[in-house]
């Protein structure tokens, strides 16, 4: 026992750590427990209780583990921890270790869960609790203001080294499609990522600079969605995606305005109310206006971009090439590949990202951006600065709903069909939950963020028991330790006196 360390007690502890556990049965018994497979000729229910009764076990412990640690008996977390992950590292890798089938039977007869990615996991956390356990400081636990300040500045600190490696991030960026080659699921995992973070970054202009919380911005993503769909392929008008692209924004934005002058008295939890009613308005429309949208039955056949006016189809339409045809004709020969068209799109939502990325930075340091950081902090102090409040909402609601418009004219050509299923509340929460994951106003957030929250969950599809089970303790666990985001560092654009700068007042 360390020096530090306090006396247990052991009821309230074994007490705290069944509620945990208990909490897990809940969750998992429904997830997990049952399971519908197709058997020939019907569906068979079958059960996974060992895998329930695993994960209540592991909550348990952990439970224990993260009081003892609290509590300052890290050389027992160290112990029990280290274990753990060996006997799991032993059964992850049984005929590397031992050398032997007869190991790995063994290792699968008594090894928890039966996908490997949820085994690396479990080991993963043993692994961090034992590190945590072992570089643990002398002052166990320190107060809430304490831990926010050092979250903060370690905030504060990768945005500022953000500045001079953003231009690396989006280096790699380009490099992607090289490095993941001809992979087509990998290029529609990191194209969906793509359309996330840029997404989050037009809704982090609203919440995150202006602070306006809104929850019906898949709104504005449906009406460019939709501009583009009907644009494209009404029959006399039928416009390209790049000719569609800035009215797709322009009618979005416009909806925007259109949604901020009934809210322009509202805040806080009642503004939240509205928008999530203008969403549903906009998505009931969509889904009952037969005539105009085709009803719930969607819009299909919507085309793909181009380039020149090169198709990326192996077969050209009359009177237009191939993009793979031209370059064999102008450059070397290349065999048509499908992936051609991905990493296409690709760059187009990188670019389209890239420009949302540039305008919030930039408008951040003109006066408009710091009008909406203003109205963020102080409403009544805007009013008596000679700020005009109702300007100000209406360009921060316009300029972020016509960035979504953008991302949904992409959507709608990347996919070639949308439908009003694809613009249900549950997306706007997942878009608010990127922005309130990564920080408030933070860019570099937004991007961690939906790299969590989009490309995790589709790199573990294969796990789907488990998939939503792990977003939803993810997002609880943020909002129990760093409730302000992972980036959170709220620091003024502009400074009067900067440090170093100027006079002291």
């Amino acid at each position: 026992m360390t020096t530090d360390a306090r006396p247990l007690d052991y009821g309230a502890m074994a007490k705290e750590a069944g509620l945990t556990a208990f909490v897990v049965l809940m969750l998992t018994i429904v997830l997990v427990g049952f399971e519908l497979r197709d058997v020939p000729g019907a569906l068979a229910l079958f059960t996974r209780f060992p895998d329930v009764l695993a994960a209540c076990l592991i909550a348990f412990f952990g439970r224990i583990a993260v009081i003892l640690l609290r509590e300052g008996y890290r050389g027992a977390v160290v112990v029990g921890a280290g274990a753990a992950a060996l006997l799991l590292l032993i059964g992850l890798l049984p005929e590397t270790l031992f050398g032997t089938a007869t190991a790995r039977e063994y290792a699968e007869a008594y090894m928890p869960f039966s996908a490997p990615v949820v085994r690396w996991c479990v080991f993963a956390a043993a692994v961090f609790l034992a590190v945590r356990a072992a570089l643990a400081r002398r002052s166990v636990r320190a107060d809430a203001k304490s831990r926010e300040a050092a979250a903060d500045r370690a905030g504060a600190t990768v945005q500022h080294v953000a500045r001079y490696a953003g231009p690396l991030l989006g280096l790699c960026a380009v490099a992607l499609p090289v490095a993941l080659g001809h992979d087509q699921q990998a290029m529609s995992v990191a194209i969906l990522v793509m359309t996330y973070i840029m997404l989050g970054w037009g809704l982090n202009i609203v919440v995150g600079l202006a602070g306006l919380l809104d929850l019906g911005y898949v709104a504005f993503y449906a009406v460019g969605a939709y501009t583009f769909a009907l644009l494209a392929t009404t029959e006399g008008i039928e416009w390209s995606f790049w000719v569609c692209l800035p009215l797709a924004g322009l009618f979005a934005g416009l909806a925007g305005v259109l949604l901020g002058f009934p809210v322009l008295r509202l805040r806080g939890d009642y503004l939240a109310i509205v928008t999530l009613g203008f969403g549903e308005i906009v998505r009931v429309v969509l889904q009952n206006w037969y005539g105009f949208t085709n009803g719930a039955n969607g819009i299909s056949g919507i085309p793909r971009p181009t380039l020149l006016g090169l198709s990326w189809e192996e077969e050209a339409p009359e009177g237009q090439m191939a993009f793979w045809q031209w370059f064999s004709k102008n450059f070397w020969e290349v065999q048509y590949s499908a992936t051609h068209e991905k990493i296409f799109l690709f760059y187009i939502i990188l670019g389209l990202a890239l420009v949302v990325n540039w305008f919030a930075l930039r408008a951040r340091r003109m006066p408009i951006g710091r009008a909406w950081e203003a109205l963020r902090e102080d409403e009544i102090a805007c009013r008596s600065l000679g700020i005009n409040p109702t300007n100000t909402k209406l360009t921060a609601f316009g300029v972020g709903a016509m960035f979504g418009g953008f991302a949904g004219s992409f959507f709608a050509t990347s996919q070639g069909f949308v439908s009003p299923e694809s613009f249900v509340f549950i997306e706007s929460a997942i878009i608010l939950a990127i922005v309130v994951l990564g920080g408030f106003g933070s860019q570099l957030g937004v991007v961690l963020a939906a790299l969590l929250l989009i490309g995790l969950p589709e790199a573990f599809r294969e796990v789907k028991d488990f998939r939503m089970l792990a977003f939803g303790l993810a997002m609880v666990g943020i909002m129990l330790w760093r409730p302000a985001g992972l980036l959170a560092h709220r620091e003024p654009t502009v400074r009067l006196n900067a440090p170093g700068k100027g006079k002291t007042p």
